[in-house]
């Protein structure tokens, strides 16, 4: 018996592993050896050997850490990671803040057309982001946006949003357009599995409809809402697409606005995929500090309220 069973075990984890194998050569080829290869890359650097004329004309070297001093010795890289940590200080929290104000009122017994509101403030999230860029750009542009035909029409005038002193506001808006139904679904989401137990007996005890959202619903969705946080302090990092396709209706934006820009410039512009390898590494190093800090402090605060 024991014989039949260890065999039938080892059929199973033999199944087993003949399922897991696809997605674990995708992960290798598409994910693990390019991760690993970039940071190769990152410690070698090309040299130019005599006049630089043929196939020998070129070598690659060891460099350490040499692509490293120099991205972070480069002032356009130290100055694009501020701007980015800016447009996070603004998104993040604007974004996080309408989503679970929406979840919040969809979730009220007094909503009305609560499906009709759910698709309308999910549906800019269905549009892609080279999309939602292209869209906004021209809206914000004086000489295509109907809001200053609007304001020309009734006497006065709007701010040029793509100023470099507004240009920043002006990419955020896009990112909270079009991620605060995305957050929105999953706090609504996540607000439904909350059993309605809790809701009649803060009712029963007297609570209103603000305290039952604001002690009851929010404490309760708070794993939710981190994990919402986690996601666009990441998307944050990477943001790239928005103000590459904002650049050629603004001169305030430059080719090294985010970090992710200048590495794209590094790499496909200067041809220079050593130094963009490094940049890389630096930032997908600086994206999991920061994700993993604000979830240890996030969990410290969470512990120290539990032994309150």
């Amino acid at each position: 018996m024991s014989t039949t069973a260890s065999s039938l075990r080892r059929r199973t984890n033999r199944s087993a592993y003949a399922f897991i194998a696809p997605a674990a050569v995708c992960f290798l080829l598409f994910l693990a050896i390019p991760i690993l290869y970039a940071i190769y890359i990152s410690f070698r650097r090309e040299v130019v050997v005599g006049l630089g004329l043929g196939e020998g004309g070129r070598r690659e070297i060891w460099a350490g850490l040499d692509n490293y001093t120099d991205v972070l010795a480069d002032p356009e890289f130290l100055a694009s990671a501020v701007r980015v940590l800016l447009y996070g200080a603004v998104l993040v929290p604007v974004m996080l803040g309408l989503a679970l104000l929406f979840a919040l009122m969809l979730d009220s017994r007094r909503a009305r057309v609560r499906r009709f509101s759910r698709i309308a403030i999910f549906l800019p999230y269905a549009v892609p982001s080279v999309i939602s860029s292209v869209l906004w750009g021209f809206l914000y542009l004086p000489g295509t946006s109907p809001f200053h035909h609007i304001a020309s029409a009734l006497g006065g005038t709007l701010p040029d949003v793509l100023s470099p002193s507004l240009v920043l506001l002006a990419i955020a808006n896009i990112g909270i357009w079009g991620g605060t139904g995305f957050n929105m679904v999953v706090l609504y989401t996540s607000l439904k599995a909350v059993p309605s137990e809790l809701y009649e007996a803060a009712t029963l005890d007297g609570a209103s409809e603000r305290q039952i959202a604001t002690r009851v619903k929010v404490p309760m969705i708070l794993p939710s809402l981190i994990m919402t946080a986690v996601f666009s302090i990441i998307a944050t990092l990477q943001v790239f697409a928005e103000p590459m396709l904002l650049r050629p209706l603004a001169n305030s934006i430059s080719t090294t606005w985010s970090p992710l820009m200048r590495i794209y410039r590094d790499a496909f512009t200067e041809n220079d995929i050593y130094t963009a390898s490094a940049g890389s590494v630096l930032v997908a190093l600086a994206t999991f500090v920061i994700s993993f800090g604000f979830l240890r402090l996030v969990r410290g605060q969470a512990f120290s309220q539990e032994e309150r």
